[in-house]
């Protein structure tokens, strides 16, 4: 009885806490679809300014009565899960804090900590470095036009080029957790120093195919993610053998 209690107690602080978590992003949604002209203003500007400096008039255009309604929500939630993920995933550490011992609360703060920074370093990465290349790269393909044939210039639609920033920060970002993901199976066992190191050439082949697909079908974007995936797995080694280390100091019987 006493058991069953406890579940139940378990169960309804857990709701408790993803109530709260929900409600939170509700209300960032609200403020977010208030602000959303300033939101967009601001990814806006990795385009803006990469057209700064054309001759020509450069737009962002809509082509239905209801697009830009449509995407100021999109802008909205957006805004309310990139910046709701933190409460989040506190509250999910609250609710598991108590069962945890002390030295395995101490494990897991780096990876609660380390995921938002992971993610939000993706996200600076797509808008400080990638976006701002790949417009250039799609903007090459444009022709002047001759006296027979018509110019080729682009025309982007506002829904499309948010769609897309939206969903290369939302891939970066979670792609960049690879070595928090390595590093959890590290601690638990199902993988080690030395098995990451020998799989080396398939980690670079997957990468380069995940990139391809979590990206659009151009080089810049595909090789922007891919390199720092491999950077990643690279330092996912290095932190893996040091757990290793630390583990075998603890431990020297078990060495």
């Amino acid at each position: 009885m006493a058991d069953s209690n406890s579940f139940t107690s378990h169960l309804i602080e857990l709701r408790s806490r993803l109530l709260n978590s929900l409600i939170f992003i509700f209300i960032v949604f609200v403020i977010s679809y208030i602000f959303a002209e300033y939101i967009y203003n601001f990814l806006v500007q990795p385009y803006a300014e990469a057209v700064k400096d054309d001759s020509g008039t450069r737009r962002l255009i809509f082509t239905a009565l209801h697009e830009t309604f449509i995407t100021y929500i999109k802008l909205a939630f957006f805004s309310s899960i990139f910046l709701g993920s933190p409460v989040l995933l506190i509250q999910i550490y609250k609710f598991i804090a108590p069962g945890l011992y002390k030295n395995e609360k101490k494990a897991l703060l780096p990876y609660l900590i380390s995921t938002p920074i992971l993610f939000l370093l993706g996200a600076l990465l797509v808008y400080y470095l990638v976006m701002p290349l790949a417009i250039k790269f799609f903007l090459s393909f444009e022709t002047l036009g001759t006296n027979t044939s018509l110019p080729i210039q682009l025309e982007a639609k506002v829904n499309e080029y948010l769609s897309l920033i939206m969903r290369l920060i939302f891939a970066f970002g979670i792609s960049f957790q690879l070595p928090i993901l390595l590093n959890l199976l590290a601690r638990i066992g199902v993988v080690n120093s030395d098995y990451l190191k020998k799989r080396r050439r398939y980690v670079i082949v997957i990468i380069f195919a995940l990139a391809a697909i979590l990206t659009p079908p151009d080089p810049i974007t595909q090789v922007g993610l891919a390199i720092p995936l491999l950077l990643l797995y690279e330092l996912s080694i290095f932190t893996v053998k040091f757990i290793e280390r630390k583990k075998e100091k603890e431990n020297p019987d078990n060495a």
